[in-house]
């Protein structure tokens, strides 16, 4: 009989290279935002499509999955998320509360239903790092609303060890020239910028 030690090292080494060679995945989570709302080729040019460029640019072994549905709230975000969940996932960046915040619902329920959220991904991947992205709202909504809906993001990362980005639409928000006649989604041009803000926090994780 041959020694069995040759051939259970060529199995090692090939299941350690193809377990290697696997990408890793990162989620996107969002509403219209993340969905690329009224862009031409929103695959590709929706800010997850030019973050997966800049990743593939880097060579790093990840792949993106943009799920994003335009008119998600937090609500509805969180009774779709089991189905999300079938895949895998290392980096789940969650975007979402910003139809809450148009609507004029309470705060709170958006935070508990963004907590809600996190404990159904944690739940499936222990060991999944979470990138919560800041939302504002126009002035418009008042003063006290506004202050109560910005600050949301940065408790929910805080209590769950998550890396924040502290306003996704840094730079385009509120730029004419940057979003589409609604004011409220990014132009090809806006959406560059929101994947340069996503960059700066998301490539030092990977």
């Amino acid at each position: 009989m041959k020694p069995l030690f040759p051939f259970l090292f060529a199995c090692v080494l090939f299941f350690s290279t193809a377990h290697a060679d696997t990408p890793k995945t990162i989620l996107f989570f969002g509403d219209s935002l993340t969905a690329g709302y009224g862009l031409d080729d929103s695959a590709t040019q929706a800010f997850p499509g030019l973050v997966q460029k800049k990743i593939t640019d880097e060579k790093l072994s990840y792949r993106v999955i943009n799920a994003g549905l335009s008119g998600e709230t937090t609500a509805g975000g969180l009774r779709r998320i089991d189905w999300i969940l079938r895949t895998p996932v290392d980096v789940f960046i969650l975007e979402l509360g910003g139809n809450d915040g148009l609507r004029g619902l309470p705060p709170s329920v958006a935070a508990k239903n963004l907590q809600g959220i996190i404990d159904k991904v944690r739940a499936k991947n222990p060991s999944v790092k979470l990138v919560i992205a800041g939302m504002a709202m126009p002035v418009s909504m008042g003063a006290a609303y506004t202050r109560e809906f910005s600050a949301i993001f940065p408790a929910i990362a805080q209590t769950n060890n998550a890396t924040l980005i502290p306003f996704l639409l840094e730079g385009v928000g509120g730029m004419p020239e940057l979003n589409l006649p609604d004011g409220v989604h990014p132009t090809a041009a806006g959406h560059k910028i929101v994947a340069e803000t996503v960059w700066k926090t998301l490539k030092p994780l990977l």
